[in-house]
């Protein structure tokens, strides 16, 4: 049985409101099946001996600059021209199941 199929990827993309060709879903699938292939050698590596890294690298970065707060709006004028809330959040329509 196919891993993923058309009817599958069709369906799924509907969903997130996409519209797929045969030929898009073809590639898709190669495109899948080359994704798996990588997954099941990076699944092969040994990391029994190998320590969790909390930060990706050794010494923690110091030229990362400060927030500086500058000019931000008002929640009060942020929601001024907001067509449809409820209380202080803007209610906006679903668009992904």
């Amino acid at each position: 049985m196919e891993k993923f199929s058309k009817e599958m990827l069709k369906k799924l993309a509907n969903q997130v409101m996409f519209d797929l060709s045969d030929e898009e879903c073809e590639e898709l699938q190669e495109e899948f099946v080359t994704y798996l292939k990588q997954l099941d050698l990076l699944n092969k590596i040994n990391t029994d001996d190998v320590e969790e890294m909390v930060y990706p690298f050794d010494t923690p970065t110091s030229f990362i600059r400060d927030d500086e707060h500058e000019y931000a709006l008002s929640q009060e004028d942020a929601m001024a021209n907001v067509p449809l809330k409820n209380e202080n959040y803007v209610v906006v329509p679903k668009v992904v199941k």
